[in-house]
């Protein structure tokens, strides 16, 4: 055992940690040393995009710590890296080297899980810190790339909670297609799939409660490039930014309401009616997210909604003969630019299958609960119990009329068939009936109960507390700039590969490799040497990554080293 094991496994830098414990030392000075096979060292692959995206940008001016061994930045780069060398919670880095690890943050050894949790309980001890945190980030972002901030996309994902420490309100969860108890996040997404940020909803009234409440007003201040007072009194077309989603945020009061802030909206038609004739489709070059171009059939109306606003419904045809009803508020952009915002969706879509495949966005950062203020609005238990009785009773009806309508008497019957027939068919009449009855009466009984009412006038059996989520809000704003980070490395990869769809795959096996560091103090450099990938097209990649990378001229954070990138041995 080495000479640091009393203060833990792979301490070697005894008295710094004695002198930091005691109030002599602030932080560790980062310092590396030659080592070779570092496994998961790939990851620092990532640290030029990760401060290029401003992991460690604003962290000084939001979060502070006590003095102690550990760098504020080694906490966020901590978590960056967990992230990208697929360590899927906090207490998975009992299990992985200490002194490997801290051999690529320029220390001993990683912090314990124990002291990773207390340093993250005090960067969120006040959780509007790590909230103006990732607003800044946002901001940032969008600013970078306003072209991307135009046309946002918003949807909700639920993550799911299965334990005892409360009982969470539950909500339809598509990718199960059950009602769960959890807590649904609405992210925020370029066209492309790239995030911006994420509202975590305890309580949950749907997506234009969210839509109105929060996003709306916020975008409003934060995305950059709108068009001005004067521009839009100028130009009635003309209108700020353009919001996407899917069916659930149909409106047409809230439609209405976007337009008068000349915010346009893109959704799916709710109730479409009936197919178009075949004469108004025509074949149109349509240029996808991806650039590739395709070849759809589509077609467009002016359509009057039920409070008397006008909106464009642009209709796709696909080859079986399905209409997919799109309607718009932007009255300017081609059709074809709408189908093709309206089909962008699936990157939302790949990035939530994406993340929680491989960031684990659905696992909680910390175990505790938190009051909720006792003015806030929840849907009534009663209600929902109600509602689900409604569905279920409707769902029976559709099919026994289904079955009543199949039931046929043969053309040449017999009597025993007539008369068994006759009976059936007087059965399933009652019971369609009975069912009709029901369903009235229960519909009533929903009509007459309060879709929403107070927490506090709430039945104490049925009153629930929210899950702590100041921790997994940082955590989660840490891996949106970790993901953006490994989308930079597949953009670069994708630069010098053939088969383009084989890049993230390529970035994630780069990100998992070892490395071999090598600091040259005279020369202020800290050379990081990667190991062969598994093929030699992989490796003709990785030398156009590490030239690109190299050339960044990234210092690692608290040092002077200046990072470079280099394959280990020929190529």
């Amino acid at each position: 055992m080495d000479e640091g094991a009393p203060l833990g496994v792979a301490t070697t830098r005894s008295m710094e940690r004695v002198a930091a414990a005691v109030g002599l030392l602030r932080e560790a000075p980062i310092e590396f040393e030659p080592v070779a096979d570092v496994p998961l060292g790939g990851v620092l692959c990532a640290l030029p995009a990760l401060l290029g995206f401003g992991l460690l940008r604003h962290t000084r001016e939001n979060f502070t710590l006590p003095p102690g061994f550990y760098p504020i930045e080694t906490i966020f780069l901590v978590v960056a890296f967990l992230a990208l060398a697929r360590i899927r919670s906090l207490e998975a880095l009992r299990y992985q080297a200490p002194g490997e690890w801290g051999k690529l943050l320029g220390l001993d050894r990683v912090p314990e899980v124990k002291t990773l949790r207390e340093k993250l309980g005090i960067l969120c001890a006040d959780p509007e810190r790590a909230r103006a945190w990732s607003s800044t980030l946002a901001r940032d972002w969008m600013e970078a790339t306003p072209e991307s901030a135009g046309t946002l996309y918003i949807d909700g994902h639920v993550w799911v909670y299965h334990g005892a420490l409360t009982r969470l309100p539950r909500r339809y969860v598509s990718r199960e297609r059950l009602c769960l108890r959890g807590t649904t996040d609405y992210w925020v997404n370029a066209m492309d799939g790239q995030p911006f940020f994420v509202v975590t909803r305890p309580v949950d009234d749907g997506l234009l409660s969210v839509l109105k409440e929060e996003i709306v007003p916020r975008l409003q201040t934060e995305v950059p490039g709108q068009a001005g007072a004067e521009e839009l009194a100028a130009d009635p077309l003309q209108h700020r930014f353009t919001i996407v989603f899917d069916r659930e945020g149909y409106s047409p009061k809230f439609f209405a309401a976007m337009r008068e802030k000349r915010i346009a909206v893109l959704t799916y038609h709710k109730f479409p009616g009936a197919d178009w004739g075949l004469e108004e489709f025509s074949a149109r070059t349509v240029r996808l997210v991806n650039a590739e171009e395709v070849t759809l059939q589509l077609a467009e109306r002016g359509v009057r909604l039920s409070n008397g606003l006008w909106v464009r419904e642009v209709r796709h045809r696909d080859a079986r003969g399905h209409q997919s009803a799109i309607l718009s508020t932007d009255y300017r952009s081609d059709l074809t630019r709408v189908a093709a915002a309206m089909f962008a969706r699936w990157c939302q879509e790949n990035f939530f299958k994406y993340m929680q495949q491989h960031y684990a966005i659905d696992r909680l950062v910390e175990y505790g609960i938190e009051p909720i203020p006792d003015s806030t609005r929840v849907v009534n238990p009663a209600w929902r119990s109600l509602d689900s009785q409604v569905r279920s009773q409707q769902s029976m009806l559709i099919r026994e009329q289904a079955r009543f309508g199949a039931l046929q008497l043969p053309v040449e019957a017999t009597a025993q068939e007539t008369a068994a027939y006759e009976t059936k068919k007087g059965q399933l009449l009652q019971s369609t009936e009975s069912r009709q009855l029901k369903l009235a009466e229960l519909k009533a009984q929903r009509k007459n109960a309060p879709k929403h009412v107070l927490l506090k006038d709430l039945p104490q059996e049925d009153r629930f507390t929210r899950l702590a989520a100041a921790r997994k809000h940082l955590v989660d704003t840490i891996k949106l700039v970790a993901y953006r980070a490994e989308t930079a490395l597949v953009a670069i990869a994708r630069e010098s590969l053939s088969r383009q769809d084989d890049a993230r795959a390529l970035v994630r096996q780069l990100l998992a490799s070892s490395v071999d560091l090598q600091p040259d103090l005279d020369a202020k450099t800290l050379n990081v040497r990667l190991h062969r990938l598994s093929t030699a097209t992989h490796d003709a990649v990785l030398v156009h990554l590490c030239e690109e990378l190299t050339a960044t001229e990234t210092l690692f954070p608290g040092s002077d080293l200046r990072l470079v990138f280099s394959p280990l041995g020929p190529v």
